[in-house]
């Protein structure tokens, strides 16, 4: 369990280094003060995981760094129950120049391991990294995803109470990374905690129970994941200064220079949002100009029941520039062969400028309608989505009783 009450951190930033020796002589400040954290309150309980996005610089690692150790915050209290690890930036804590068993030995040691839990879990420690005979050379060999195999394995392998990733996972292939994830959900499902950092938005929906999205240092939501995620977007739209002298649109957010007005959405054959898998969809959009716009683009993302991703396009990608007048609607559609797996989906719109909405965002709206996949069409598939793979030989024979 974590409890984390009203944490403050800031940090003196010098112009150059001798003003560091000018402020010790003359004892006066040659500094100015930047402060990476206000205020932050949270708790976490005994098997919940909690993502924490944000922009660079919104203060992430900053607390994840006090949740640690590593640094003391100004203000503010720190509770945590049992043993803590965690992954921070990728060699923390590893000597270059031992080898990888010597370094699951000393970092061991460092995060709260004893010498007889070492030998007792080094093997398994050293089968799950997968390093093989690596593991008997210097750790300076080695890429960063072995460093990181090696530093997941050990952080694990501790028995934490709590654990804390920070961006490490983004390294490495990804057949590591699946099996890190599969070894992070039976851990939750043991009762540990996890405080889980990164970039990656589906996999902050995927493995949390809520997250945490942090700005200029303040924490401004604790909500579930999908929501968290899309206020992170809408972060990261407001880099635009245009935003800020906007009217906020009936739905979403933008600059509202370009509106969406309607949507429509429905099946070639069934003509309602109940389709079948294989079925041609249609969505219809009319698109309103409130301003000259030269160059627009439009985008769609399909996302299943759990808020993840699943297909993305818009008209940058696909080659079709777009413009608008004034005054004027267009009428735009996109068809969409809905080889998706049965279940239900929401369309996530969006209109900005070039290839994404850090740009110029006109107009981003969130779960802007809603379908299901019912049933398929032809070949019965498993997984999310339809390939339409073929089997192909040159000497392929039936076989009958």
């Amino acid at each position: 369990m974590i409890e984390v009450q009203g944490i403050a951190k800031s940090f003196k930033l010098y112009k150059k280094p001798s003003d560091r020796l000018k402020e010790i002589v003359l004892r006066r400040p040659f500094h100015d003060r930047y402060t990476a954290l206000h205020d932050i309150n949270f708790a976490a309980a005994n098997g919940e995981a909690i993502g924490i996005i944000g922009r660079n610089g919104a203060g992430k690692s900053t607390l994840l760094k006090i949740l640690t150790g590593v640094i003391l915050p100004d203000r503010g209290s720190v509770k945590i129950d049992g043993k803590l690890t965690g992954l921070l930036e990728l060699g923390t804590g590893f000597d270059l120049n031992l080898t990888g068993l010597q370094n699951i030995e000393v970092n061991g040691l460092l995060i709260g391991m004893t010498p007889e839990e070492i030998s007792r879990k080094k093997e398994a420690i050293i089968e799950f990294s997968e390093l093989g005979r690596f593991i008997e050379e210097p750790l300076r060999t080695y890429s960063s995803g072995m460093v990181m195999r090696l530093a997941f394995s050990i952080s694990i392998h501790a028995d934490p109470e709590v654990f804390v990733v920070d961006e490490a996972l983004a390294v490495g292939d990804a057949h590591f990374q699946q099996k890190c994830m599969r070894k992070i959900k039976e851990y939750k499902a043991s009762g540990g905690t996890m405080l889980f950092v990164s970039h990656d938005s589906n996999a902050v929906k995927v493995l949390c129970d809520r997250a945490l999205v942090l700005k200029e240092g303040h924490l401004i939501a604790d909500t579930e994941p999908e929501q968290a995620v899309n206020i992170y977007n809408r972060l990261l739209a407001e880099d635009d200064d245009l935003f800020s002298h906007a009217t906020e649109p009936e739905d979403g957010y933008g600059t509202q220079e370009v509106l969406i007005d309607k949507v429509e959405l429905y099946g070639q054959n069934s003509n309602t949002r109940v389709v079948s898998s294989g079925e041609k969809v249609m969505l219809d959009l009319s698109v309103k100009g409130l301003k000259d716009i030269g160059n627009f683009t439009v985008g769609i993302m399909i996302r299943d029941r759990f808020g993840i991703d699943v297909y993305g396009t818009n008209s940058h990608y696909l080659g079709i520039p777009l413009d608008i007048a004034k005054g004027k609607s267009r009428q735009l559609k996109f068809e969409i062969p809905m080889h998706l797996a049965p279940g239900k989906y929401s369309i996530t719109l969006a209109l900005h400028e070039g290839q994404d909405h850090t740009r110029h965002c006109y107009h981003w709206w969130d779960n802007a309608d809603q379908f299901e996949v019912a049933g398929i069409q032809g070949t019965i598939f498993g997984g999310c989505c339809n390939l339409q793979a073929q089997l192909v030989s040159d000497n392929l024979t039936s076989v009958t009783d």
